[in-house]
């Protein structure tokens, strides 16, 4: 249910509505939105039904609307502005539109200062890199865990640019979160509740990745795990591809998702070309069909040789190819009114 102020409510009457929202058993989230407050009531009591009526009466409320949706908070009837995540002097969901790349692991200190150097010169803004990989067979490289973080953080620090990584485990957000700006939850982690209601807590944003199998409605459900806590309004969405009959790409990416997502959700979306294709010939026609859609970023995977890398080479840009794209994609962006 959300509960919408008039526009000259007072915070007497605000905190009025706040405690009886606590009173009969609810939690809330609060929205000072440009135009007007909005509070959201959240939790469930199986004790006491919710009557929209008793909070319609009440000093300095507009209107009360129930939310039939299983998603409350990433939802535009929350908050009908576009979120803006800024991060380091870096505006994630605003005009323009954001490049993050890196290598699918971080192998060594050389190869991850190379990649930084290549994202800095293409006018990327976040390096990507995994220090701890979920692989499907344990026998497979999994990273490089403390001291891959510390190359990531080194690397960025060097070019001025941000770190994005994956987290895992629980266990391990505090460590990540020591290095990383932006923590990511990868698609096998989509729906781990308890590393989604854990990592709130870390006070960085989040950029929490579709599962292969997911629905849209699902994703945004997820979203609702880590904003219902301390860490606000700091989720990304990513689409990275779906699970579908196709075998001619890895995963099928969901275009669709991106004006679906900006016009249900105030997130920011960005798309991954790169886990999505699984073939880096297709990787940058994805890329630039995900910016004309109006997504607000792009994450993909770049090697300084890609037939070496430890993981998903197949899927990495050369530095050549990389460079070329960015200038391509900024053509892009330019022709429908954004920056990159």
């Amino acid at each position: 249910m959300i509960v919408e102020m008039e526009k000259n409510v007072t915070a007497e009457q605000i905190q009025k509505i706040t405690k009886k929202i606590q009173a009969i058993g609810f939690d809330f989230q609060i929205n000072e939105g440009k135009e007007r407050i909005v509070i959201a009531v959240l939790g469930i009591d199986v004790k006491r039904s919710l009557d929209p009526q008793q909070f319609r009466a009440l000093d300095g409320v507009e209107d009360v609307i129930p939310i039939s949706k299983p998603y409350k908070l990433a939802s535009r009837d929350f908050k009908s502005e576009d979120t803006v995540i800024k991060v380091g002097g870096v505006e994630i969901g605003g005009k323009g539109v954001i490049l993050m790349a890196g290598p699918c692991s971080v192998e060594g200190e050389r190869q991850i200062f190379r990649c930084a150097e290549a994202v800095k010169k293409a006018g990327g803004k976040i390096l990507r890199g995994g220090a701890f990989k979920p692989r499907t067979s344990p026998y497979s490289f999994r990273g490089l865990k403390e001291e891959g973080l510390q190359f990531l953080r080194r690397a960025a620090d060097q070019f001025d640019l941000l770190v994005v990584t994956e987290v895992m485990s629980v266990g391990s957000i505090k460590l990540v979160a020591e290095y990383a700006d932006i923590l990511q939850i990868g698609a096998r982690n989509m729906q781990n509740y308890d590393l989604l209601e854990a990592v709130n807590s870390c006070k960085k944003p989040v950029l929490l990745k579709r599962g292969p199998s997911a629905e849209i409605e699902e994703w945004f459900c997820a979203a609702d795990y880590i904003l219902n806590g301390s860490n606000g309004s700091n989720v990304i969405l990513c689409e990275r591809g779906m699970k579908t009959f196709e075998r001619a790409t890895r995963y099928t990416l969901d275009i669709s998702a991106v004006p679906v997502a900006k016009r249900l959700s105030h997130l920011p979306i960005i798309v991954d070309p790169s886990h999505a294709a699984g073939n880096f010939h297709y990787v940058p026609a994805l890329a630039k069909a995900a910016v004309a859609a109006g997504a607000d970023g792009i994450i993909m995977e770049i090697h300084p040789e890609p037939e070496r890398a430890f993981s998903d080479g197949a899927q990495s840009l050369t530095f050549s190819d990389f460079a070329r794209l960015s200038k391509e994609l900024k053509v892009i962006a330019s022709a429908i009114g954004r920056g990159m």
